[in-house]
């Protein structure tokens, strides 16, 4: 027997000869689906309490509501927009600031590979889209002038852009940035188990069975075909791939664009990580795809985190010890 094992047991019996023995109560299990960040979003849930259940749940919506008032670029009055659209933002809401300083420090230690300034590039795809068309060679090139992580200065006091015409968009953070606020706040509520899906995915505990969470990696290129399925394990999983916006039918140019030339990267279809925290496998998934192909793993182990990454021409590799997630 395990020492742990063996303390633990020894703790129980020593209780039971003090204490009255007293039934486990009923765990409650709840699902709420809602919109939000762009996408449909839901959490499965389990309490003890069913009141207190339902009461952290409506909670866990306000907390995507804060998250989404503040770094939509959908909603006119949010704080990325009034930033976008005046250049400075002064006294920034708290969690517009964290976001912002963990995104800038990703950006420095990735050289530039993450990087929230890329909305004018963004912008310039999704307008000649509407065309039925590409941008051009000198519209990206031009858009490229406005990027740039250095130029996004980010205080307490204020932040502020250091070129006109600048913008940032989060959508590449702020989901695994909500997903953590919501699985705290769950946890804080007394939660026991749950799987949060706010277009990036974080656990507490296990599903009903007991068993373990499990996710499906599909196919980017075939949606109905799994590559894999993921045991969380309390851990958080984010997935970044060609199909989910696309600017040309054939997956060339897509959501996903490299800072450094203005153009998406060209040989990895999807890329998932898995880490301890939500916010960073949604920004890494990024830093991964820019990386490429040859030096996805690499990437992965210098960042501490596991790695799923897919080929356009069908290929993935994972990193050795995300097996145990299999």
């Amino acid at each position: 027997m395990k020492r742990r094992a063996w303390i633990q047991t020894g703790l129980g019996m020593g209780l039971l000869a003090h204490l009255p023995l007293r039934a486990a109560s009923p765990l409650h299990w709840q699902t709420t689906t809602f919109t939000g960040l762009g996408t449909t979003l839901s959490i499965r849930a389990a309490h003890d309490d069913a009141a207190k259940l339902n009461d952290a749940l409506a909670q866990a919506r306000h907390v995507v509501e804060r998250v989404e008032d503040q770094m939509s670029l959908f909603r006119p009055l949010s704080a990325v927009q009034q930033l976008n659209r005046d250049g400075v933002l002064r006294k920034p809401p708290p969690d517009l600031l964290r976001v912002l300083q963990v995104s800038q420090r990703i950006a420095s230690q990735s050289h530039g590979a993450f990087d929230v300034t890329v909305q004018p590039l963004w912008a310039v795809y999704a307008d000649a889209q509407k065309q039925g068309r590409l941008p051009t060679a000198a519209a990206v090139q031009e858009a490229r002038q406005k990027v740039g992580w250095q130029m996004l200065h980010v205080s307490p006091a204020q932040i502020e852009f250091a070129k006109p015409s600048m913008g940032i968009t989060l959508n590449g953070i702020a989901q695994g940035y909500a997903s953590d606020l919501v699985r705290e706040h769950l946890k804080n509520a007394g939660v026991l188990h749950a799987l949060i899906n706010t277009g990036e995915w974080s656990s507490l505990g296990q599903a009903e069975g007991p068993r373990d969470w499990t996710l499906g990696i599909a196919d980017p290129h075939h949606a109905d075909r799994l590559l894999a399925r993921l045991r969380m394990k309390g851990w958080c999983v984010a997935t970044s791939a060609d199909d989910q916006c696309t600017f040309s039918a054939d997956r060339v140019h897509h959501h996903i664009l490299d800072p450094a030339t203005g153009y998406s990267p060209r040989d990895i279809a999807s890329v998932t990580v898995v880490a301890k925290s939500c916010m960073q496998a949604d920004a890494l998934t990024k830093v991964v795809f820019v990386g490429g192909y040859a030096n996805a793993l690499y990437l992965a182990r210098a960042w501490g985190v596991e790695a799923l990454v897919v080929h356009k021409d069908g290929r993935w590799q994972a990193s050795p010890a995300l097996s145990r997630f299999l």
